[in-house]
């Protein structure tokens, strides 16, 4: 075949897999919507649970799911670009680094659920949390780590090394040129690890098995030490428990809805952040 055939086929096959894979996403969506916005209203999302999650409202599980993903953020934001920035800028190419590089890949790979069995062990039992906000939010954030540092460090590699010359030659000290040259340009890249990590954890159900949840609790979280409802957990359990799957599936429907809801404007909040970095630094 000529190469402008051949270019046209392979154009073609891309489009038809793009088209594809963005109209599952879309099905998903509306068989989501569909059955879950029937459900939802202004007393379902500020109401308490009752009838064992066969009525009732699932604010708990909102302000639960809410407190996790700040507490894990809060956890792994932080350390996760100090760790970007240290192997990056500080550490130097050796067998050392690239032992950190491969462990960081392979911790990313590591299932959820054995971060849930971790947290429970180390958290909930050797440092006495229990089941707890500040335990599950601990393992959630463990969980993402990988990514966070993994994206700093990217991010910051994609900064010119114009941008370090000029800084050095000015007189400025690494970690001036660190915090007032790199992390502002590489911020908005740094961000696309926040939003992934964000995505994640509201929906792990495995890690906060251990940790954190409870299935019927209708009640709000007063300290970092109480057990709290999730979406996720919460979703789960209302689709596979022994009790009235009949009369608990509009709860089903309506907890994934506001789940997919939460997470988009999530998502949705921390773009418009990074592209309010990045047009700020232009």
């Amino acid at each position: 075949m000529k190469k402008n055939t051949k270019q046209a086929i392979a154009f073609n096959l891309f489009r038809l897999i793009s088209i594809i894979i963005i109209g599952i996403l879309f099905l998903i969506l509306y068989f989501i919507i569909i059955r879950g916005i029937k459900v939802v209203n202004w007393e379902f999302l500020t109401t308490m649970p009752k009838d064992g999650m066969k009525g009732g409202g699932i604010l708990p599980a909102i302000v639960g799911t809410m407190c996790l993903i700040a507490g894990s953020m809060i956890f792994a934001f932080p350390v996760g670009v100090l760790s970007g920035i240290y192997l990056n800028e500080y550490l130097k190419e050796s067998k050392l680094k690239k032992f950190m590089r491969l462990m960081t890949n392979n911790l990313a790979g590591v299932p959820s659920i054995v971060f849930g069995l971790f947290g429970m062990a180390l958290f909930v039992n050797k440092l006495g949390f229990g089941d707890s906000i500040i335990a599950g939010s601990l393992t959630l954030g463990l969980m993402v780590l990988p990514v966070i540092i993994r994206t700093t460090e990217e991010a910051l590699k994609s900064v010119d090394d114009s941008l370090r010359f000029g800084s050095f030659a000015l007189g400025a000290s690494k970690i001036q040129t660190i915090r007032r040259i790199l992390v502002p340009t590489a911020f908005p890249n740094i961000l696309t690890g926040m939003i992934l990590s964000i995505s994640r954890v509201s929906g792990e159900t495995a890690p906060i098995l251990f940790t954190v949840a409870a299935y019927f609790l209708p009640k709000l979280p007063t300290s970092i030490f109480d057990q709290v409802m999730a979406l996720p957990y919460n979703l789960y359990v209302l689709v596979t428990s022994g009790t009235d799957i009949e009369a608990t599936r509009p709860m089903a429907y309506g907890t994934a809805f506001v789940l997919v809801v939460m997470v988009l404007i999530l998502n949705l909040t921390a773009s418009f952040m990074r592209n309010y970095f990045t047009n700020k630094n232009k």
